[in-house]
């Protein structure tokens, strides 16, 4: 996974009818990219996590995820 700052962070949901979780990427805190991020929910909630594999890197200037 890799991620620059202004990113978009999405966790898809564990189970059905759980939706997803969108958080920009306000900080990259690994090297070259890597994890952990420093994420900011559209809440205004702000966390440091290690994406899972439920989770995708979408590109502010492609909109593709990785």
């Amino acid at each position: 996974m890799h991620a620059v700052k202004g990113d978009q962070l999405v966790q898809h949901g564990r189970v059905v009818g759980q939706q997803e979780k969108i958080a920009e990427i306000v900080e990259v805190m690994g090297t070259e990219g890597a994890p952990p991020y420093r994420v900011r929910f559209q809440d205004g909630h702000e966390t440091v996590c290690s994406p899972g594999p439920d989770s995708e890197i979408r590109h502010k200037d492609t909109g593709a995820g990785v």
